[in-house]
């Protein structure tokens, strides 16, 4: 990793951050990528579909709308973003199997843990604009989150010498 949440305060203070909601299950501390967003509730259905596809590097934040009833990401659905290239998610829900998580290559931040699943009734919007914690999360921007934090900035940010983003 080149990047640290601070040092990309530090360096653009213009960034939008999350506020500390989040606890992070993943076997990836730090990851960072072009945001794909999804709304739902309670229907995890669209991520199931968006895991399935190449993720590219991508980061999926899901809107559960804070929804702690339901697991919107287990195991399953976790490995198949791990081998379709998925950076990580981001879950304004919940997560299950979080011992399995843990083992992944993935960066999961989530609410918390619950061992339901969703009901599967094939709802949910995708690469829509989704507000929670805080921040406005769109389709395309970034997403910068490690132990410290989760930024969200419209472009690609470096802290090479040359400055400025990408």
């Amino acid at each position: 990793m080149t990047w640290t949440t601070p040092d990309l305060c530090d360096r653009f203070p213009e960034v939008s951050i999350a506020e500390p909601l989040f606890r992070s299950y993943g076997g990836r501390a730090a990851f960072s990528g072009p945001i794909v967003t999804v709304r739902c509730f309670e229907d995890n259905s669209r991520v199931r579909e968006l895991a399935s596809k190449p993720g590219d590097g991508r980061v999926l934040v899901v809107d559960g709308q804070g929804s702690l009833k339901h697991a919107l990401l287990g195991d399953q659905i976790a490995m198949q973003a791990v081998a379709n290239g998925w950076a990580g998610v981001l879950i304004h829900g919940c997560v299950r199997d979080v011992e399995i998580l843990a083992t992944l290559p993935l960066g999961v931040l989530a609410l918390g843990a619950c061992p339901r699943r969703t009901e599967r009734r094939d709802l949910g919007d995708v690469d829509v604009p989704v507000n929670f914690a805080g921040v406005a999360f769109v389709p395309g921007h970034w997403l910068y989150a490690d132990g410290n934090g989760v930024l969200v900035a419209p472009l690609p940010l470096s802290l090479d010498s040359a400055g400025g983003s990408t």
